[in-house]
């Protein structure tokens, strides 16, 4: 096959012939498919075959591939040049849009990855604080700041160890983490280190862990505590953001986070994030305060340009609607089948994200089965999948069948 003579290939000149190591398979073992395009709710391997796509770039995508408006955007935009290294208006504009999504936002700056926007926040709540500790949820990803990288202990609140090699002990002890939507945990944690925590780091809703729904009250409580001892709280929107609302996680549940972090959807697949929040915070950045951050393709203007293409074109409540219906008719097709055939697994779902969770084996078995009949899910069972208005109803009823089918074979 093509994949395997390409994969062969690219391991002679990228580390594990890959840029991403999710992208490896190896937490579903076998070859990695290559690609060679993506249309609307598909993606079309080297070899030719078309997969319905639940991955969408691992979330970016809520349109779909190639959408034909950020496409003629992109056709006419890159006549005027790709970078410029100077201001634009279209940055003034998009600053606006963003502002007008998460109210919680009142400056913004715009940067190239969802990585480089969690790093700058916690640099800046360093900043304003004064304090070096910062808080974080157990399995949460960041991205791969150094201080974020960390593996959660055995105990309710745990000073983390590095998870990579290359991250100073000295680092990584500065980061307390906690289980996610543990009320005891939370509480107990602030009170013994809340007046030493910079920031406290989640994600509203955890997607890298399994999509997992945020306890009735425990943002809240985050909020009301993070507040009391006067640490920054850092949403970590990056996926949720645009996903699950127009202004993300923040607006589906009503919390104001202190700063932001956004990208994926922002950018609808090109390379762009942000973060923002307070202006007493974001005043702090350099050139006009102390805190250190800059980037030369920050505000990259084909990249802001399609950032505002996306933001207009969700910015109609109905996106949210059509999306809301077809995934829960989706979803509630999933759930009858696992309680009808009373088979060991769990669907988790919040909006278009959901995963299913097997033992390991398993997920890689259902992994395979589903692509060699044309589905293509995140190769590991921990991140989240996504749907697009780009699916349409009967590719959803297709896919009921097919998990139904494979599902049944291996229980």
């Amino acid at each position: 096959m093509k994949s395997q003579k390409l994969f062969k290939e690219a391991r002679r000149h990228l580390p594990s012939g890959v840029n991403s190591p999710v992208r490896s398979f190896r937490s579903v073992g076998g070859t990695p498919v290559f690609i060679q395009k993506g249309i609307g709710a598909f993606l079309y391997s080297t070899e030719g075959k078309r997969y319905l796509d639940f991955c969408l770039s691992w979330g970016p995508l809520i349109f779909g591939h190639a959408p034909a408006g950020l496409i003629r955007t992109l056709q006419k935009e890159v006549r005027s040049g790709t970078s410029f290294g100077a201001p634009t208006q279209k940055e003034i504009e998009l600053a606006r849009l963003i502002k007008k999504a998460f109210p919680s936002i009142e400056k913004v700056r715009l940067v190239s990855s969802g990585t480089e926007a969690a790093m700058s926040a916690i640099r800046l709540a360093r900043g304003v604080t004064g304090r070096k500790k910062i808080l974080k949820i157990n399995g949460g990803y960041h991205g791969h700041v150094d201080s974020l990288l960390v593996k959660a202990g055995s105990g309710a609140a745990t000073f983390g160890v590095p998870d990579s090699l290359g991250v100073p002990e000295e680092l990584a002890r500065l980061t307390v983490s906690i289980p996610f939507n543990d009320f005891d945990s939370l509480r107990r944690v602030f009170r013994k280190e809340g007046g030493d925590l910079a920031a406290f780091i989640l994600e509203p809703v955890p997607a890298n862990r399994g999509v997992i729904p945020p306890k009735p009250g425990f943002l809240e409580e985050a909020r009301r505590l993070t507040k009391k001892s006067g640490t920054v709280l850092i949403f970590d929107e990056v996926i949720t953001g645009f996903r699950l609302a127009f202004g993300g996680a923040q607006e589906r549940f009503g919390i104001k986070a202190d700063l932001t972090c956004l990208g994926k959807i922002l950018g609808g697949g090109l390379p762009i994030a942000a973060f923002g929040g307070k202006a007493e915070y974001m005043d702090e950045l350099a050139p006009a305060g102390g805190v250190y951050q800059a980037g030369t393709l920050s505000g990259n203007p084909l990249a802001t340009s399609a950032a505002i293409w996306m933001l207009k074109a969700l910015s109609s409540s109905r996106v949210y609607a059509e999306l809301e219906k077809k995934s829960g008719e989706f979803y509630e097709e999933i759930a009858n089948r696992i309680q009808y055939f009373r088979w060991p697994l769990q669907l988790n779902a919040v909006g278009s994200m959901f995963t299913l969770f097997f033992a390991p084996k398993q997920y890689a078995k259902f992994f395979h089965s589903c692509l060699a009949r044309g589905i293509y899910l995140a190769p590991s069972q921990f991140e989240a999948n996504f749907i697009s208005t780009a699916h349409r109803d009967s590719d959803l009823r297709r896919t009921v069948r097919i998990f139904e089918r494979v599902l049944k074979k291996i229980f």
